[in-house]
């Protein structure tokens, strides 16, 4: 039986199974209300209340609504969501023990097939709504447990307990809470702010910046409606009826639109120069700055948005703020950790204390180069580096059973490096300059003479680690590095390279079979 992380059993038969789908009938249906018409701060106070109350359908067609029609809230929330979205995604195996690299193999293997990726932006759909849900279609048919399918679900679709205000619940199809299938969902709940989650999403802070804005633009529009046509004046005589005034009236109204009016021959038209006076800077300067409290909200600055006084960068990064980057980055990690990667571990895998998981970050070049460097100067120092840990941070695989892989020059495939080096100098004491694409017969030799080539450098490297916890800065180690050389004792790897050389000598003046340690003879 398999847990999910909350420690509900895990009914595997249900996964196969499509949830969370639209019905034709109930409550989960594709049509939409539309409570931004006609909205008034009284509606909006209404519909902000029943969302924290428990009733959130109204508040989330209005966030659906707000980026459809505030096209600069639609362009920076699109803009940090295509960010985050974009980042390279890479995975992290808990160890380098086999089991360990197996798991972060098969995450890996799945990220290949590219169903993650565009589903990326639907889960960060959370980020305006506080909230997202996409449902794991899951596949079985090659043997295994594989997201074939991230499906986005209407949030309209779903609900908070009322317990508690976290726990989210499925509305069936009669309209009642029914508890998420474990293993069954992706729930993004995004956190911008602390308190219930239905109050977290940027569209709840943002209703009110949208509302006034919606006002600015609507009487900014018939400013310019009024202020671009003359003024018309019909005018009736004293025996007119209400009829024709009704008509008279018509005419005056619809021929700004229509430039053509009929009316009885008893009646006239006057147009009066328009004299209206006025201009925009305050309809201009009030939807600009509510622009940029938007832009605020969601990137965290205003220097990269269009309002007004457009600032360019070179860097498309830089729209959206670092650490808000990283918090969303690290946020979607954590959930896609939490209700992706571990069960399809254990799925297939089964159940394990350590997982792998994934990282969403940007790549920083000047980080790897670093690694690189400090990897390559302290590890010959004796400091112990994990190999995953080093692949995982270069983004490179584990080679596979076979593999033709990269070596360094003048090292043989399957050899550690300090044998390597330890033949290198027997080979060139014995007039040896290179060593050669394959080991001959000779090479072996000094392979195996080699092979316990830690006992042999463990005396001169206990200095070198005694040296290193003593010291608190890398300039100490190394203005007191001179005084530990007298400690190594190079007896046992100078007895070791004798050998060796002596043998390598012999084989080479006398053309005669030489044995090893064990007694085994090389021709």
């Amino acid at each position: 039986m398999l847990y999910d992380h909350l420690g509900r059993p895990v009914e595997t038969s249900r996964l196969r199974e499509e949830e969370a789908g639209p019905t034709l009938t109930g409550v989960r249906q594709v049509i939409s209300g539309h409570p931004a018409q006609g909205m008034t701060p009284e509606r909006l106070a209404r519909i902000l209340r029943d969302a924290e109350e428990g009733e959130p359908t109204r508040y989330l067609e209005l966030a659906e609504e707000m980026e459809e029609k505030d096209l600069h809230y639609r362009s920076v929330l699109g803009t940090r969501k295509l960010q985050v979205s974009g980042l390279d995604v890479t995975v992290v195996s808990a160890s380098d023990e086999a089991a360990d690299v197996a798991a972060a193999d098969l995450v890996r293997e799945w990220l290949e097939w590219d169903e993650l990726q565009p589903a990326l932006f639907d889960v960060l759909d959370g980020v305006g709504k506080g909230f997202s849900v996409t449902e794991i279609m899951w596949d079985t048919s090659g043997k295994r447990w594989i997201p074939k399918a991230l499906l986005w679900r209407d949030p309209r679709w779903f609900r908070f307990d009322p317990a508690d205000g976290r726990t989210l619940r499925l509305l069936d199809a009669g309209g009642q809470l029914q508890p998420l299938t474990p293993f069954k969902y992706i729930v993004h709940v995004h956190k911008s702010k602390s308190g219930l989650p239905i109050r977290g999403g940027l569209a709840y802070a943002i209703a009110w910046v949208w509302l006034f804005k919606a006002f600015d633009i609507k009487s900014w529009v018939q400013f310019a409606e009024i202020f671009g046509h003359p003024l018309r004046v019909g005018k009736y005589g004293a025996g007119a009826s209400a009829e024709d005034k009704a008509t008279l009236l018509r005419a005056v109204r619809n021929i700004a639109r229509d430039a053509a009016a009929i009316i009885p021959e008893s009646m006239m038209l006057e147009f009066v120069e328009a004299k209206i006076s006025g201009n925009i800077d305050l309809y201009e300067k009030l939807a600009a700055y509510l622009d940029r409290q938007t832009s605020k909200a969601v990137l965290g600055q205003t220097g990269t948005t269009d309002t007004g006084q457009h600032v360019g960068t070179a860097n498309a990064h830089e729209q959206v703020r670092e650490d808000i980057e990283r918090s969303d980055a690290g946020q979607l990690a954590a959930t896609l950790n939490r209700d992706i990667v571990r069960p399809m571990v254990d799925l297939n895998l089964g159940p394990r204390l350590r997982y792998p998981r994934i990282i969403i970050s940007r790549p920083d070049a000047e980080d790897i180069a670093a690694l690189v460097s400090a990897v390559e100067r302290l590890v010959p120092l004796g400091l112990d580096v994990e190999t995953s840990v080093v692949r995982d941070r270069l983004g490179l695989p584990e080679p596979a059973a076979g593999a033709v892989v990269l070596t360094a020059p003048g090292t043989v495939a399957g050899v550690p490096p300090e044998p390597q080096q330890a033949l290198q100098r027997s080979l060139n004491a014995a007039g040896r300059s290179d060593v050669p694409d394959g080991p001959d017969q000779l090479d072996q030799l000094a392979i195996e003479a080699l092979s316990d080539w830690q006992p042999m450098m463990q005396p001169m490297l206990d200095p070198l680690h005694r040296l290193l916890e003593e010291c608190d800065t890398h300039e100490e180690f190394l203005r007191r590095l001179p005084n530990v050389v007298s400690e190594q004792d190079t007896a046992a790897l100078t007895e070791a390279l004798a050998r060796c050389i002596f043998m390598a000598k012999l084989a080479g003046a006398t053309g005669a079979p030489v044995q090893d340690a064990e007694g085994e003879e090389h021709a």
